[in-house]
This record gives structure tokens, C-alpha cells and sequence, in this order.
């Protein structure tokens, strides 16, 4: 259930590192209850923002509220009520997950059960490893656990996924959602896609330190335009206008033996009726519609969304 004040309110946020400007113009808020999700490709920003709404950094200009505090005057209110699993965050090798939980739950006057939560995330078998000896899956269930050893309200996940196999990183997804089940308010810095449009209830979708769209995935989808491809094998030659000539098609293109038919509005009906009434069968149909993925490339472009959707290097603002 939302509240009527946003937990965190970001008003025009800056932020530069010497001649870099990091995060150049932020603004965002995030309902309680709800993954909320910060898109961008790397260097966008994305990290620095987190950082200054978790108290670790301090914002040039700007405002920031977390549950109606300011982060940078009030660091430790807001740290207590806020977790945070950084993308940069490394334990000491030789920490064992026993260790490492039972000296995070130091460091807070209300801690949850840490017993508890190793249940949660299935770390039971692996308390009396060392982190250094820990897969990458388990190193992102202990991130989790950490960041939700101090009982807090709001959680930032901060490229949780990053370098975990597919297999992983789908655990990882149901976590996270089991996080938000807890009752705990999400953050999640993320260049996948596909676990955006998976686990966000909103996106801001940030580029060279400012947003250029806040939405849900579907609704940031629904901003392009609704051209829709379709693929097919005609089941006998048939000649271009048949189609062509149909209002919804805008080009048509052959490849081999298959057709590559390009419209709007019901092109799959206008085309699809025209080849019966000819007494074709379109064999192996496929429709291609808009993905957050295009979505994506139309808001930072091709280059920026190229390098967010592979495997880059770690993002350093």
C-alpha cells in the first residue's frame, strides 16, 4: 500500500567530480512498496544517485528527501532505515557468511533475525564458508541479506546481477521480489532489460545524469510508435501489391524465401485476411511488436544502449 509522500523524493540532483558532471539534472520519486527501477546504460549516473540518497555521497545541488529526511544532515536516521547492496561492495576473503551477518546485525540497535533470513535466502548450507570461496550467486544472497539485516524500510539493489549466469540470475529475480514481499520498498540499479521489465512496478530511465523518462516498462513501450513486423513463408508466390497496396502495410521486403511485411494499427489482420481471400497460408508467422529494448535504444541511443545491454565494465559514476 502506497502512502500519500513518496519514501524517497529526489528534487533536480547534481552531482560532479571535479570537471565531470556526474549527475546532472535528477528528478524521481519512489512510492512505498513498490521496485522502482533506475535504468541507464554505464556511466550514466545511476550509481552516484543511489549513493547520495543512501547518505554515501554528497550531492552538489539539489534536494533529496528519504522518509521525509535529508540524507546528507540526517546520514545516520536514513541509514538505519535503509539497506544498500552497492555494485563495488566486497567483503574480506576470509570472512566466513556466519561472520559477515553476525557483525553486520552489530551495527543496529533493532537488527533482524539473521537466522532468519539465511533460511529466506538459502545460505543455511553455506554459513561456515568464506566469502572469498562463495559462488557468485551466494555472494548476492549474502548482499541481499546484508542489506536487510537492519529491519529497514527500503532497500537499494545496485546492478545485483552483474556477472551472474542466467540460471543465477533468475534466483536472484525471485529475491528480489520476495524482498518486496517482506513489505521493504526496492530500488533497483540495473542495465538488463529483461530484468527491468521482469521485476520494476517504474522505471526513470537516466542518461548522461539526467532522466529522460519515468514510467512503467509498458508504459515507456507504449511511447513508440505501435510499427509492428511481421515474418512469414507465403505458401505460393504471390505479387507485392496484394499487400502493399493494404492502408495498415508500410513496406514490404523479401529475404530468401521469407517475407518481411512492416506496418501500424492491424496490420496482422489486413494482412493476413488479404492471404486467405488469395488462398495463401502464411507458414511459420511471426509478429516482432516494440520491447523495452527498442524503447531503450529510442530514448539514449544506439551506442549508449548498445554498451548498458552487454558486458561492460563496472560503472564508475
Amino acid at each position: 500500500m502506497t502512502t500519500t509522500q513518496p519514501v524517497i523524493e529526489i528534487d533536480h540532483l547534481r552531482k560532479s567530480y571535479g570537471a565531470k558532471r556526474a549527475v546532472v539534472d535528477v528528478s524521481l520519486s519512489v512510492e512505498e512498496g513498490e521496485i522502482f527501477g533506475i535504468l541507464g546504460p554505464n556511466g550514466s549516473g545511476k550509481t552516484t544517485t543511489v549513493e547520495c540518497v543512501s547518505g554515501l555521497r554528497h550531492r552538489d545541488g539539489g534536494s533529496v528527501r528519504v522518509l521525509g529526511a535529508d540524507p546528507q544532515t540526517h546520514r545516520d536516521a536514513v541509514r538505519a532505515q535503509v539497506g544498500v547492496q552497492l555494485q563495488e561492495a566486497e567483503l574480506p576473503a576470509k570472512l566466513t557468511v556466519r561472520e559477515a551477518l553476525a557483525l553486520y546485525a552489530s551495527f543496529y540497535p533493532d537488527p533482524a533475525d539473521w537466522r532468519e533470513l539465511v533460511d529466506v535466502l538459502g545460505l543455511g548450507t553455506s554459513l561456515g564458508t568464506r566469502f572469498g570461496k562463495l559462488s557468485g550467486g551466494q555472494q548476492q544472497r549474502l548482499s541481499i541479506a546484508l542489506a536487510l539485516v537492519g529491519n529497514p524500510r527500503i532497500a537499494i539493489l545496485d546492478e545485483l546481477t552483474t556477472g551472474l549466469d542466467p540460471a543465477a540470475r533468475r534466483e536472484t529475480w525471485d529475491l528480489v521480489e520476495s524482498v518486496r514481499d517482506r513489505g521493504v520498498t526496492v530500488v533497483l540499479v540495473t542495465h538488463f532489460m529483461q530484468e527491468a521489465e521482469r521485476l520494476c512496478d517504474r522505471l526513470a530511465v537516466i542518461d548522461a545524469g539526467e532522466v529522460v523518462a519515468i514510467d512503467t516498462p509498458g508504459g515507456l513501450v507504449e511511447r513508440l510508435d505501435t510499427r509492428q513486423e511481421l515474418r512469414f513463408r507465403p505458401s505460393r508466390p504471390f505479387d507485392d501489391a496484394l499487400l502493399t497496396d493494404l492502408d495498415p502495410v508500410d513496406s514490404l521486403l523479401r529475404r530468401g524465401g521469407e517475407v518481411h511485411v512492416s506496418g501500424s494499427g492491424d496490420v496482422l489482420g489486413a494482412v493476413v485476411t488479404a492471404l486467405a481471400r488469395a488462398g495463401i497460408v502464411a507458414e511459420g508467422l511471426r509478429v516482432q511488436q516494440p520491447s523495452l529494448d527498442d524503447a531503450f535504444l529510442a530514448m539514449v541511443g544506439h551506442a549508449a544502449a548498445a554498451t548498458a545491454t552487454g558486458t561492460t565494465p563496472k560503472e564508475q559514476s
